[in-house]
Order: C-alpha cells, then structure tokens, then sequence
C-alpha cells in the first residue's frame, strides 16, 4: 500500500499523543524509532499487536529503540487503549489522518465483502538520522516484536 521504501526519508510528522504532548520525527533524531500504525484501539489485533510489543519493551530500550502507535482514534480512546494494557510508550492520536497519509498507509480495504477506507496495518523503523530502514506490511501481532528485531 504505502509508496515509502527502504532508504526513503521518513515524512516529517508533528502529532499529538493521549496526553496532548505533541511527537515529531525530529524529537527522534539520534535514536532508532519503530512507527506502528494500527486500524483501531482496542480491537483484537491491534491489542494483540500493542501488547507484543508491550512484552519485548526492555528488549527494544536496550537496542535503542523508541516506539510511537499511531491511529486515528480520539486522544481518549488512545488513553485508555494505553491504560488497560499498560503500553509503556505514546500513541498518537491522528484524527485528521496527517501522519497515517503521509506514511501512505490509508486506502481501500476489505471485509467481509464490502469495501472501505482505512489504516493498513504497518510498521516502519527508522534509523538515527530519519531515514527508513524497514517496512512490514505484512505484520504477524502475535510475534510483531520478532519481526521488527
């Protein structure tokens, strides 16, 4: 789905998390960051995804890694997504779908037969300097953490 390959500069994004504290690529420079985008807080997968990750977060601290969920859930939605299972790092809320378009990662879907818009499911890491090492489209949520390290 998403246009943005390996060795792209990542987009530029400025979003606020589920406490109102704005997030931007820049904030990030000098540390490797995994983007995850996900449909919908706490539906299935995306609680089975987040909370993968979640379990392997001392594992990615201890490589250098921050972590960012974005969605385009209210900022409430994205706190108590976040409080219920604990997440240890932010989760932007993107209402306006700015950084989920400039990730390339809404567009048309399937379920169940009927088509609709929405957020692919995946996950971009991107290196020290902002530009994009990997890109999973095809993202396993149970074992999401093994396919990023």
């Amino acid at each position: 789905m998403t246009t943005l390959q390996e060795g792209d500069q990542a987009p530029n994004f400025s979003a606020k998390d589920q406490d109102g504290n704005t997030h931007q690529l820049s904030d990030y420079k000098g540390k490797k960051l995994v983007v995850f985008f996900y449909p919908k807080a706490s539906t299935p997968g995306c609680t089975t995804e987040a909370c993968n990750l979640r379990d392997n977060w001392e594992t990615f601290r201890k490589k250098g890694y921050d972590i960012l969920g974005v969605s385009a859930d209210t900022p409430k939605r994205q706190q108590n997504f976040k409080n219920k299972h604990e997440l240890p790092y932010p989760l932007l809320a993107d209402e306006e779908k700015e950084v989920i378009k400039a990730f390339g990662v809404w567009g048309p879907k399937k379920f169940m037969g009927k088509e609709y818009e929405g957020i692919h499911r995946t996950t971009f890491v991107i290196d020290e300097n902002g530009k994009i090492e990997t890109v999973i489209s095809k993202v396993k949520t149970k074992a999401h953490a093994e396919q990023i390290l």
